[in-house]
């Protein structure tokens, strides 16, 4: 396939239609849209018009009220989200936070709490390793920190914000 001046005008033209560079080379024949891609690029094409579908609003879809996934860090996948479980500890003011085992993570069992305390960089880090709550990944109390449904987690965050 060569690009002719007959192409490269058809190109041009449905380029500036708006129309995108699949469907381009869907029209064109004998063409796969990286080429489309790359002789726009080298053509210098710019200034295109909006596709029709981009022009439409989006619809947001409402939020879920409930949560099931454990809230967890995204750098290393332990613990809440937040600084520090001191934050999060006023929130479950019904619950008393039961004393830590202090397992590493080679004592940990499938009976056992695996919330992380503490810093992973550290030497004393560890896991609570209490009594897990019938086939959850934590206790009790842990439980209570990490599957919150979302009203009361704004409800509560606004709580520690007044104070």
């Amino acid at each position: 396939m060569s690009w002719t001046e007959e192409r490269v005008a058809l190109l041009s033209k449905l380029w500036a239609d708006g129309l995108s560079a699949s469907q381009i080379a869907g029209e064109l024949g004998g063409v796969t849209r990286n080429a489309v891609i790359g002789k726009v690029h080298r053509l210098g094409l710019s200034g295109r018009a909006k596709p029709a579908s981009s022009s439409a609003k989006r619809v947001k879809r409402p939020r879920s009220t409930y949560n099931s996934k454990p809230r967890t860090n995204s750098r290393n996948g332990l613990g809440p989200r937040e600084t520090g479980t001191q934050n999060l500890r006023t929130i479950v003011e019904d619950l008393t936070a039961p004393e830590s085992k202090k397992l590493s993570l080679v004592e940990l069992t499938e009976k056992t709490c695996k919330w992380p305390e503490g810093d992973p960089a550290t030497d004393d880090f560890h896991f609570c390793g209490n009594k897990t709550k019938e086939e959850a990944p934590y206790c009790e109390y842990h439980c209570k920190l990490a599957y919150q449904q979302n009203i009361d987690r704004r409800r509560d965050k606004q709580r520690a914000n007044a104070a």
